[in-house]
């Protein structure tokens, strides 16, 4: 299970000077994507977490291979930023925080790698395979071998993904390069705003709509029916239709 906290064994990633991040303006999440049309659905997670992992293989991928069309999904990550500096803190270790960085970059490189799509962003169930694919074995994460096979099945750029997840230059405004910790230091603050520190918290057109922790669903909606797929992706429909 995991739950932000700030104590424990949490380590720290990205220490320096005050950075001039704010919560909005989040690459990967559903407020940012096209169109206003689809249905927001966002999962937020500790990549080292296996919650996250149960989470993923047993509601969000599922249901996604049959919605992925009628939803704005993205992954958010659970962490403790400092509000005076870049530091952030990561549950499950510095590999967590790097895992996390590796996942949202891998969301938000340019597609295709060339950028002759300006502005197209990897497509999302490319970006969500490369999650699952890395968070299905959580105990490698940050592990090269494990993130160049999941690069390679999913046709992420891994050079590309490397220096993005290298790079600790916490400047969201900076127009030229990606930066894992900014994209880390962004995503956590959005789940802190969003009051969602359980890894896994699944939320569906902005209410929680089931919570995964310690190795067991609670806090489900539909009278505790919400982690079953075929309810989840009843209820995308409906308000799908609802939307359009």
């Amino acid at each position: 299970m995991g739950r932000r906290s700030d104590g424990g064994s949490a380590v720290v990633v990205g220490q320096g000077d005050k950075s001039t991040g704010t919560e909005e303006g989040l690459e990967n999440h559903p407020e940012d994507r096209s169109s206003n049309r689809r249905v927001p659905l966002e999962a937020h997670i500790m990549s080292k977490c296996p919650d996250a992992q149960a989470c993923l293989q047993q509601l969000v991928v599922p249901a996604m291979e049959q919605i992925s069309d009628k939803v704005d999904f993205g992954l958010s990550f659970i962490a403790n930023v400092s509000s005076g500096s870049s530091e952030i803190k990561c549950k499950h270790g510095p590999g967590e925080c790097v895992g996390d960085m590796i996942i949202l970059c891998a969301a938000n490189l340019p597609f295709p790698p060339d950028g002759s799509d300006e502005g197209a962003k990897t497509p999302t169930i490319r970006s969500l395979g490369f999650a699952n694919c890395l968070i299905g074995e959580y105990e490698d994460i940050p592990g090269r071998p494990l993130v160049e096979k999941c690069a390679a099945q999913h046709g992420i750029d891994f050079d590309a993904l490397n220096r993005c997840a290298s790079n600790q230059d916490d400047d969201p405004n900076d127009p030229d390069k990606l930066s894992g910790l900014a994209l880390l230091r962004k995503s956590a603050l959005r789940s802190a705003k969003l009051k969602a520190g359980i890894s896994c918290t699944v939320r569906l057109d902005e209410s929680v709509w089931c919570v995964r922790d310690g190795g067991v669903w609670k806090d489900c909606v539909k009278g505790g029916k919400a982690s079953e797929v075929s309810v989840l992706v009843e209820e995308v429909n409906r308000l799908y239709d609802e939307k359009n």
